[in-house]
C-alpha cells in the first residue's frame, strides 16, 4: 500500500522522541535547516538539558554551514501534543525493542496521517518494531552518528516501506546539513556501522591475542591513516559497555564469531572501566575527570 507523503513541511515541526545524548543533537540539525522541533522527554532535567543544548549549539552550526538557517526548539512532556502535526518523528529512545514496539505503537495512534515515523535504533532493524503498527509503509530506521561533527545518515525500509518515503527523504534531509545513504538490504549496522565493527573487533582481537596493546594499536592507526584517534580511544568515548552491548547483539546474529574481543570488553566492563564516562578505559581519563570538575 502506498502512502501520503507529508505535505508542507516548511510550517510543520519535526518532533524528536528522546533528549538524550543522540537525541539533542538530531533536533540540533532540523533546527539548523530552519524546522520547528520539539524534543520530547518525560525527564525533566533531560528535557531541559536538551532544549538548552540546541539553543547553544545552534548559532555556530548555522553559521558554519551555508544556507543553515536557525529554527526553534521547545521540549515537550506529553506525547499526542509533541506530535501533533509534525511531518516527521524521529524515535531516539534507548536500545530496548519492546519499548521501542510501544513507542512506535503509539506514534502509529497519534502522529498524523501522513507523518513519517523513523527510528534512530543503531542495532534493531525497524522491521522489529511495528507489531502494533497499522501502517508500516511510512517506518523505517533513519539512523544518525553524532552530529553535527559525523552527519552521514543510514536510511533502511521496514519491509514494507514505501519507495517514496526513502526518496523523499533522500532529497529533503540535506538541507537539514546531514547526508543520507540508504541500505538496499536488511543489515545488522546498516552500512558504516558494519564496517566500523568490523575493524573494532579486529582491534579487540590484536590486544586479546597478546599481538600488541591499545596504545600502540592506537598510535599506529594514527600514523598510518591520519585519524585524530585510535579505535580504542573511540571505543572509551562511545562507552564500553554499549561498545559490548552491539558486539554482542552481533554475535547472537552469528554464533561464529570470536569470543575474544567479547571477553576482553566483558574484563573492562565487570571491572567498572567504561571509558570516559567513568574515569577510566582502555586510557585512564580520571585527570580529566578532576580538572573539569575543579
Amino acid at each position: 500500500m502506498s502512502v501520503q507523503l507529508p505535505q508542507n513541511i516548511d510550517t510543520r515541526p519535526v518532533t524528536v522522541i528522546g533528549g538524550g545524548t543522540l537525541g539533542r543533537r538530531i533536533a540540533l540539525m532540523f533546527a539548523s535547516g530552519g524546522a520547528d522541533v520539539r524534543i520530547f522527554d518525560l525527564a525533566d532535567a533531560v528535557r531541559s538539558a536538551a532544549v538548552a543544548y540546541v539553543e547553544e549549539t545552534l548559532p555556530s552550526v548555522v553559521a558554519a554551514r551555508e544556507g543553515a538557517v536557525a529554527g526553534t526548539v521547545q521540549g515537550a512532556d506529553e506525547l499526542a501534543s509533541a506530535v501533533s502535526d509534525a511531518w516527521l518523528v524521529v524515535e531516539a529512545v534507548p536500545e530496548r525493542i519492546e519499548l521501542k514496539t510501544s513507542v512506535f505503537g503509539d506514534l502509529d495512534r497519534l502522529a498524523p496521517a501522513d507523518a513519517i515515523l523513523a527510528s534512530n535504533s543503531s542495532s534493531f532493524a525497524s522491521r522489529l518494531m511495528i507489531d502494533r503498527v497499522s501502517a508500516p509503509e511510512r517506518v523505517l530506521n533513519m539512523h544518525f552518528y553524532m552530529p553535527p561533527q559525523q552527519n552521514a545518515v543510514d536510511l533502511m525500509s521496514d519491509g514494507r516501506t514505501d519507495p517514496q518515503v526513502i526518496a523523499f527523504l533522500q532529497e529533503q534531509l540535506p538541507h537539514f546539513g546531514v547526508f543520507p545513504f540508504v541500505a538496499r538490504q536488511e543489515s545488522t549496522g546498516f552500512i558504516f556501522n558494519r564496517i566500523w565493527a568490523a575493524i573494532k573487533r579486529e582491534a579487540l582481537a590484536v590486544v586479546a591475542d597478546g599481538v600488541s596493546t591499545p596504545e600502540d594499536v592506537d598510535a599506529m592507526w594514527r600514523v598510518n591513516s591520519g585519524a585524530p584517534a585510535g579505535p580504542f580511544q573511540m571505543m572509551d568515548q562511545v562507552g564500553l559497555d554499549v561498545v559490548l552491548d552491539i558486539e554482542q547483539h552481533y554475535a547472537d546474529e552469528n554464533p561464529h564469531l570470536p569470543e575474544g574481543p567479547r571477553e576482553l570488553l566483558k574484563s573492562y566492563v565487570d571491572a567498572g572501566n567504561l571509558g570516559v564516562k567513568s574515569g577510566r578505559g582502555f586510557y585512564d581519563y580520571s585527570e580529566e575527570r578532576s580538572g573539569a570538575a575543579a
